[in-house]
């Protein structure tokens, strides 16, 4: 037995083991249609057969519309559970003028929203402080301005992906009484992530189990290519995407390569990014941070926040 197939026999054992336990009824899969989740609903299946845990899909209105159409698609094959997409309760744009926008990390947008609410305070001064072995945690000098209390620029938040995904989540698995999620966490895939050790945590209300923790992105790539598993377009070739959240955001790392892969291949879906997170842009190129300060004038049709919407292209 090679190593990647005692990691799957072990991944079996532990995920048949745990739903055992707690009893299926109990449990629901948080379904992106990105590969994790594509990954993780398969080996469900095959440590559960005939499991009819259900997969719930949260659609944001800023998913790729190959990701959006893969869910639809794997919506309507036969399973023994049911693919339920769920919405928001208030659109992306709205939301994002009420609670702030998503600025470099969660971290930081975090304590930028708590500085613009509270003002200075211990946790804000601990995050602008320097020489510290932690020093890649702190806040960059090109974007210490936004914690002064004179810059009346762009309101901040962490909030976006608790509003548009984690709650709507939440009062699903409350409404059907499904308290046990499975969700498709991996450490490789850096930030916050990237400190996940835990398999299984449990509150007095809720259970995340995530049997993705021990995995790597190199075994998963065997197990989609050894039980050949059927994945969305996005990551194949001629687009060969890393990742697929929600498109565009500015949490990104790599923004500008992201915004350069939309323009070659989903030039609308760039155009929708641009309308969505528009005052962040605005802010990273003016500082040359993320993305390029003089950007290329598009000579095609700029589509108004009306036309998304018309098109379905905004939820």
């Amino acid at each position: 037995m090679t190593d990647n197939e005692f990691l799957l026999q072990d991944r079996l054992q532990k995920i048949k083991q745990i739903i055992n336990k707690y009893g299926e009824e109990n449990f629901y899969l948080s379904f992106s249609g990105g590969k994790d989740s594509t990954v993780l609903s398969a080996l469900v299946d095959m440590a559960l057969p005939d499991n009819k845990i259900p997969r719930v899909y949260a659609n944001t209105g800023i998913e790729y519309r190959l990701i959006f159409e893969f869910v639809q698609r794997e919506r309507e094959r036969e399973h023994p559970w049911e693919l339920v997409i769920i919405k928001p309760s208030v659109p992306i744009k709205q939301m994002l003028e009420k609670e702030g926008y998503p600025f470099k990390s969660k971290q930081h947008a975090n304590t930028v929203c708590r500085f613009q609410e509270k003002g200075m305070s211990k946790w804000v001064k601990f995050y602008l402080e320097e020489g510290y072995n932690w020093s890649e945690n702190r806040c960059p000098k090109i974007l210490r301005y936004q914690f002064k209390d004179d810059w009346k620029g762009l309101k901040i938040s962490d909030k976006c992906c608790l509003r548009l995904k984690e709650e709507p989540l939440k009062k699903w698995q409350e409404d059907h009484d499904r308290p046990y999620a499975i969700i498709g966490i991996m450490p490789d895939e850096g930030g916050r992530r990237a400190s996940a050790k835990c398999m299984a945590w449990k509150t007095k209300k809720r259970f995340n189990f995530q049997p993705l923790v021990p995995v790597t992105k190199e075994w998963e790539d065997w197990f989609i290519e050894e039980y050949n598993i059927k994945i969305c377009d996005i990551y194949k070739p001629p687009y060969n995407f890393g990742r697929t959240g929600c498109k565009g955001c500015p949490f990104a790392l790599n923004l500008q390569e992201e915004l350069d892969m939309l323009q070659k291949y989903f030039p609308n879906e760039r155009k929708q990014c641009e309308i969505i997170w528009k005052p962040v842009y605005d802010e990273y190129r003016r500082l040359g941070y993320r993305l390029r300060k003089d950007r290329t004038k598009e000579k095609d049709h700029q589509y108004t926040l009306l036309e998304l919407y018309e098109n379905e292209m905004i939820v």
